[in-house]
């Protein structure tokens, strides 16, 4: 194989039917050399209509594929150009799974910011790749025009956290206008489709700590929304939802994504993000006390037992108040291949017993949030 793969042979189904792999969803694979290239397609074969091409070929794709998988080198920057040459096409497929060997935030960052709605560091591991593209619901419908597309405000969204983690891996500049700028389009979108459309757009299209921050921010402008908070205050909310967890860019990722029970090292580390994430802040102009006070301390709790500070009662706001709850809230809702995904009833009902640690009275007024909205 030199630029290309593709593959059209007919398969034997159960009970004897044959159904050509047209009837299959099609993915398309994009590598920087040849050896990536029939490493992944071979991987895909048995399960999807497969098609390939390297990136330093023209580039081939006709037809609007389910996903899109791309293996490559992203610190080069050739590799770079070619996945932009072709991003008109690629922002079409439902799925866009980026392999990246290095893991690091930079890669990963870079990944999202070329438009990845998940991403695989490490070396290539087959059983991870079948089960990022085996979402039922979608592949029942990827062979329609009708299929999902991905969302322009989640993907904005996405983009500004890529952004926001490279920014605190290089020391590059802070956009804080872009991140306010999608955490207005999310709110905008959340008032006119509602909350579920919301979180299970995101859970269809991210992963890991981008999709905790995308639900955070969902779930934080829905309560919002609820208790009926004026505009100004709807805007201080979704900046703070937006970049609570911006720390976490400085805890190597075989941590932060670690499926196991953390050991108490790792815990500590874990617990150093709301800290790291105000030093980082702090000096920024642009950045308010309160989107501030909301990085640190979203991790306090009403009975003194939180962290970085060990906060209590009084000294927590509001705006504190509410993000925390919806960042409880988004985390055990979320979806994670190592872990079922918590129903919602489940999941409030665990708000429900952190008696003294959260604000009863929030708590209740979260219930149609966490429950119908």
């Amino acid at each position: 194989m030199q630029n290309a793969r593709t593959i059209s042979s007919p398969v034997k189904r159960d009970g004897g039917t044959r159904e050509t792999e047209a009837a299959r969803p099609f993915v398309h694979v994009l590598a920087d050399s040849s050896d990536k290239l029939a490493g992944v397609c071979s991987a895909l074969e048995r399960q999807f209509t497969v098609a390939g091409e390297r990136l330093d070929a023209e580039a081939r794709l006709s037809q609007v594929p389910f996903a899109v998988v791309v293996r490559a080198e992203l610190r080069d920057v050739g590799n770079i150009a070619a996945i932009k040459k072709r991003a008109g096409k690629l922002a079409k497929a439902t799925k866009r799974i980026f392999l990246v060997e290095h893991s690091s935030h930079v890669g990963i960052s870079q990944a999202y910011a070329l438009g990845a709605t998940l991403v695989l560091p490490g070396a290539i591991n087959k059983i991870k790749l079948l089960a990022a593209l085996a979402d039922p619901a979608e592949l029942a419908s990827a062979a329609s025009s009708d299929a999902p597309q991905p969302d322009d405000a989640v993907e904005t969204a996405a983009t500004a956290i890529a952004s926001m983690f490279t920014a605190v891996t290089l020391g590059e500049p802070l956009d804080v206008d872009g991140t306010k700028e999608a955490g207005r389009r999310i709110a905008d979108r959340i008032t006119e489709h509602g909350l579920s459309e919301w979180l299970a757009t995101v859970r269809r299209h991210h992963e890991g700590t981008y999709q905790h921050c995308l639900l955070v921010t969902g779930v934080a402008i829905d309560f919002g929304l609820s208790l009926g908070v004026g505009r100004t205050d709807l805007e201080r909310l979704y900046s703070a939802a937006m970049f609570h967890d911006i720390g976490k860019a400085q805890i190597p990722l075989a941590i932060l994504d670690k499926p196991g029970r953390l050991d108490a090292d790792e815990r500590a580390m874990i617990e150093m993000h709301p800290a790291a994430g105000y030093e980082f802040l702090k000096d920024h102009e642009r950045i308010s006390p309160e989107i501030l006070d909301a990085v640190r301390h979203h991790h306090e709790y009403l009975d003194g037992s939180g962290y970085p500070d060990g906060l209590c009662g009084e000294s927590i706001n509001d705006i504190v108040r509410i993000l925390t709850i919806s960042d409880i809230f988004a985390a055990l809702i979320e979806h994670r291949h190592y872990k079922p995904m918590m129903p919602r009833t489940e999941a409030y009902n665990i708000l429900c017993g952190m008696t003294g640690k959260l604000e009863k009275a929030l708590v209740t007024s979260f219930k149609e949030v966490a429950l119908t909205r």
